[in-house]
Order: structure tokens, then sequence, then C-alpha cells
């Protein structure tokens, strides 16, 4: 381009034009103001998450570590409970002689299921094993079974725990264990029930023949070992249906494991159609004097 007065070129405006208009081979730089052509296979980006076209997600349930803290608490008072039952059975003093209505006691006379005891005031104690068991009252015999009997579904319900328990890594799916966990459950309910009738059954031909005004033998009252078996009965009952209860949130939390991640918003959409069919209008070119 020639200068004022006919002189040469102006240096440095000559040497930019071959760059604005662009050497053969380069791309070419797109005019002011227009959009780029778009490329095929380029993604938009998304929402970022917490906006009204991205997908709202529920937060995180805390049910699983819920369940498990109260399957912990449920074996720790079922055990506790069966510990109590157990050591129920070799108690001696299941009644003790009443003091009501007498003056001076010379000695005391306690039993439990398997022996009779007296003792003086010395503190020596005599005892007589009961010699017969064919020869028992009914109600002895009937609380010997259910102790028994609560104390062998209390030693099945504890191995059950511990294999349907969710802390543990024995058992199976978490399903299977729910389910072991629940028939723990139901064996320390039988124990707690087998335990609290064995108790009160006891405990009743205690007071019925306390409040007998026709009963002249020997009365009795409630003795420490019935009310150790009535605490650790009700701690294997609650603990039992924490147990059973396990099995309905373990359910529930399966449930909430699929979570619905809503429909496709429209941008999604759109990209999808766009990447899918590639952009076949030609490029546009432009006059040099939209590069000056």
């Amino acid at each position: 381009m020639p200068g004022p007065g006919g002189a040469g070129p102006v240096p440095g405006r000559c040497r930019e034009l071959p760059v604005l208009i662009g050497l053969p081979g380069r791309p070419r730089p797109a005019a002011l103001g227009s959009a780029p052509p778009a490329a095929a296979g380029i993604q938009r980006p998304r929402a970022p998450p917490g906006s009204a076209a991205a997908p709202r997600r529920p937060p995180p349930a805390a049910g699983p570590m819920a369940s498990t803290s109260a399957e912990i608490i449920a074996f720790l008072l079922t055990i506790s409970g069966w510990v109590l039952v157990s050591s129920t059975l070799p108690t001696d003093y299941w009644k003790v002689s009443t003091i009501d209505g007498t003056v001076i006691t010379t000695a005391t006379f306690w039993a439990n299921l398997w022996k009779t005891c007296v003792t003086d005031s010395t503190g020596v104690s005599n005892c007589k094993d009961f010699p017969s068991m064919l020869a028992l009252d009914g109600y002895i015999q009937a609380c010997r079974g259910l102790m028994i009997s609560a104390v062998c579904l209390g030693f099945f319900g504890a191995v059950f725990g511990l294999v349907g328990m969710k802390c543990t890594k024995i058992g199976g799916s978490d399903q299977t264990k729910a389910k072991i966990a629940c028939l723990a459950g139901l064996n320390f309910i039988l124990s707690g029930l087998c335990s609290m009738t064995s108790c009160s059954l006891y405990a009743n031909r205690i007071t019925s023949e306390f409040f007998d005004p026709s009963f002249v033998a020997q009365k009795y009252e409630l003795g420490a070992a019935l009310f150790i078996g009535w605490a650790g009965a009700s701690l294997c009952i609650i603990g039992g249906i924490i147990f059973c209860f396990s099995i309905a949130e373990n359910s529930n939390s399966a449930r909430r494991g699929y979570a619905y991640n809503g429909a496709t918003s429209v941008m999604s959409s759109r990209t999808k159609v766009h990447n899918s069919v590639p952009d076949k209008t030609p490029p546009k070119h432009f006059d040099k004097n939209a590069y000056v």
C-alpha cells in the first residue's frame, strides 16, 4: 500500500497484511461477533450439580449404620440377659423362710430347684438334695424344664446372632444375614419367655402358700434368684425384638439403594442430537476487509 504523497510502502502495515489475510494451509481467524462452527463430537458442558437442569439425587441414607448399631446393642442386651438366666439356674436362694410373726429366729430355711437347705444361727448349713425327680411336685419339674430350655435357646441365639450381625464377615449376603439375625431374635424371645414363665410359676406357688390362711407348714418368701431371672428374661425379650426388626430395616435399605436419577434434561438431549448428527454446513468465507 503506497504511503502519502506517492512514497514507498509504510513499513509495518505491509508486514501485517499476510498475517491478517492468512497463509495457505493455516486456519483463518473468525470474524468478530460470529460464532465458530460447531465441531462434531464435542460435548457441551453440563450444568453443575444442584442447578435446575441437573437431576437431584437423594442424600445418602443412614439406615445401614443405624441398623448395625441397633444389632450391636441388641446383642449386648441378649448376652447379658442370657448370662443372668444361666446364673439363675444354680442359684441357691429361690425361696427363703419368712420371719413374719416370729420373735426369735434360730434357723433359716431356703431352697432352689435342686435341693433344700437349713442354716442355723452359727452359720452352719445342712443341705439335702431331692431324693427322686419323679416324686417332686409338678411345678418344680416344670420350672426345671423351662430353665434348661431357656439356657439352650439362649446359647443357639447367641451363635445365630454372631453369624447374622452385619459387623461380622460370615453368613453370606445381607438378606441372608438379616434372616439369621431374625432367627436369633426369635430364639432369645423364646428363651426370655421360658425364663419368665419358670420364675413366675415358682413365685406364684410361694405367694399362694404365703397368703393361704389354712397352710400351716413353713412359709417362704421370694428369693433373689427370681428377681435375677426376671431381669435376664426381660433383657432377652427386648434384645430379641430388636434383632427381629433388623430384617425389616435391611429390606428398607435395599429399596432405598435404587435411587431415581430423574428424567433427561433438555440440554443433554440436545447435546446427544447435536453429537449424533454431524454438522454439514460449509465453512463461511469472509472478505478481506473483515480482518483489517
